[in-house]
């Protein structure tokens, strides 16, 4: 399998990039002609010293972030073109991302799978991140048996849900070091970020390697060291400071890493609170952070404007500092003609993913497109071109619903929706399905063929039962599937994470809405955020005690400082809520 396809005119994804200082706050004028992706930046090699690290990019999946994140450091980045470029590499991180078996054809068609055994049994410097761990195995079940690279014994499994653990695991979880080594210095007690489905088991063959484990329903291998192989399941470039200074060990010889803040010490899967910024264009052209009541983004006065609650990058940016868990992107522009022509949200991404080292999602636009000449694009380069720009998982709405209906209605999975394609290429955990749900009131179950639920306020006509009929394009449509149906469906058909909205709640203060989101995370095993309706602290410990959400997305609370972020994670560390502070 090759990597994935690219846009024509985007940027290879193994250069090194030098970028060109950001301005995302300006819509880009309209081109009549498709701009590639590195038309902002400059392609460059980077030089040969003890500040060079070098960085194998197999061409899946957001890399941007590692880099960002080494450069962020201070380290130049020399990337790997061929086998002979692995071998002369003086430390090489390898972040794998994307499905075990797709990632061993790339390795073992070029050459770099028999470079890359020789360079690790030379005991050469190397961190591998994520998949970049588990290729070191013998091999995974991932559509397999697939053999790895067999350096270290063992076999890499995918979380067992049979038994209600959710998957992908996805989050910010505690590391149990169990060996001492210089890499997780100052690491121990602290949270760290990991979003995976397959995991590798620790063994007595396999022992020695092993420097850390975490536990997510059973205990899996963390972390490994050997001499100078090292190896993280979780992803450094994500997960803060925390993750920062485990980079900057690596990177620098006999270095001890920054300092990381004593904090209460982590103990198990933190819940996670999600900064959301809706991002759209106002009658002056400008991207705005804008805010919604009830999905309508104008104030009510005469002047009927956009609300222009800040500037993208910059909200984005302090979202990070106040201690965001993730920050997520939704484009509501709605450049329904020609989605990757104006490269608004690229712009955006490309320029958050410079200053915020936590998970960025984004969202709006990601579908099957034709231009005005009769180029087809099809969602999945359309993603690779978020991917690339910074993005970590992508978030699908109206299309995700079309999807859902035909599949309910044959059965069949034609694997053509973008759900399915690009779940296949990037892997379950980088696809988030928004749903987007009014709530209708009936009498009774048996009124309607969907999902009820007994509502604990009754409706206006002293109804006892509702259902959530989902909709589409940004709320205008209504379709008939629900809530629980939907979400259902986009997990069998791919899904890793469910956003859930309530139209109802949206903007209202009056907290989330607990039937709909207990509904809906009862019903699946993939993790679902909660979203809509937050006006109090109370409200996101409510939602966790009352529901499995796995996490809370709160939007103009933060914007307008009603609520801080900080104060929330307060507030449920006196709940007794885990959570990263």
């Amino acid at each position: 399998m090759q990597p994935p396809p690219q846009p024509q005119g985007a940027m290879a994804n193994g250069s090194a990039i030098l970028t060109v200082p950001c301005s995302a706050g300006r819509r880009p004028k309209r081109s009549s002609q498709r701009r590639g992706a590195g038309s902002a930046s400059l392609s460059v090699r980077a030089s040969s010293d003890a500040n060079t690290v070098t960085l194998l990019d197999y061409g899946a999946g957001n890399v941007r972030s590692v880099r960002n994140a080494i450069r962020h450091l201070g380290f130049g980045i020399r990337d790997v073109r061929s086998p002979e470029d692995i071998l002369a590499a003086d430390r090489l991180v390898f972040p794998g991302v994307g499905a075990f078996g797709s990632a061993m054809d790339v390795l073992n068609g070029t050459g770099m799978a028999d470079a890359l055994r020789e360079y690790i049994q030379k005991d050469r410097p190397f961190l591998g991140i994520c998949l970049g761990l588990q290729l070191l195995f013998d091999s995974s079940e991932e559509n397999g048996p697939v053999s790895g690279l067999g350096v270290i014994p063992g076999v890499v499994r995918r979380f067992d849900s049979s038994k209600g653990l959710i998957v992908p695991h996805i989050g910010w979880n505690a590391l149990e070091i169990t060996k001492d080594t210089q890499l997780l210095q100052g690491a121990d007690g602290h949270h760290v970020y990991f979003v995976h489905s397959y995991h590798a088991l620790p063994s007595d063959a396999n022992k020695d390697w092993i420097s850390s484990i975490c536990n997510y329903g059973d205990s899996f291998v963390s972390s490994i060291s050997m001499g100078n192989i090292q190896a993280v399941q979780f992803h450094p470039e994500k997960s803060g400071a925390t993750g920062l200074s485990i980079l900057k060990i690596f990177l620098s010889a006999n270095s001890s890493g920054a300092k990381v803040p004593a904090r209460r010490k982590a103990s198990k899967l933190a819940k996670r609170v999600i900064a959301c910024l809706d991002v759209r264009s106002n009658d002056n052209g400008d991207l705005v952070v804008t805010k919604g009541d009830q999905y309508d983004v104008r104030d009510h006065t005469s002047s009927k404007e956009v609300r222009n609650l800040g500037k993208p990058v910059d909200l984005a940016s302090q979202y990070y500092i106040d201690g965001a868990d993730e920050v997520s992107f939704l484009n509501i522009t709605g450049f329904r003609d020609f989605p990757l022509g104006d490269l608004p949200m690229l712009e955006v991404l490309r320029c958050a993913s410079e200053k915020v080292f936590v998970p960025l999602t984004v969202g709006g636009g990601i579908r099957d497109f034709t231009d005005a000449t009769g180029r087809y694009y099809s969602s999945l380069e359309v993603a690779s071109e978020y991917f690339r720009s910074g993005a970590d998982k992508i978030s699908i709405g109206s299309d995700a619903v079309y999807a859902a209906e035909a599949f309910l209605q044959t059965g069949v999975k034609t694997g053509k929706s973008s759900l399915e394609q690009i779940s296949r290429v990037y892997g379950n955990q980088a696809v988030v399905v928004s749903i987007d749900p009014r709530r209708v009131y009936v009498n009774s179950p048996e009124d309607v063929p969907f999902k009820t639920v007994k509502v604990s306020s009754k409706g206006p006509s002293a109804e006892e039962y509702a259902w959530y009929q989902c909709t589409v394009s940004g709320g205008r449509d209504s379709r008939p599937i629900g809530a629980y149906e939907l979400a259902k469906a986009v997990e069998e058909l791919g899904a890793g994470e469910i956003l859930l909205n309530c139209i109802d709640c949206d903007g209202q203060g009056c907290g989330f809405d607990i039937d709909l989101v207990k509904m809906v995370s009862d019903a699946v095993t993939i993790p679902v955020i909660a979203s809509s309706g937050a006006g109090a602290v109370e409200h996101f410990s409510e939602v966790f005690e009352k529901t499995n959400a796995s996490a809370a997305l709160a939007a103009g609370i933060f914007h307008r400082k009603e609520v801080p972020i900080l104060a929330v994670k307060e507030h449920l560390v006196d709940a007794g809520v885990e959570v990263r502070v």
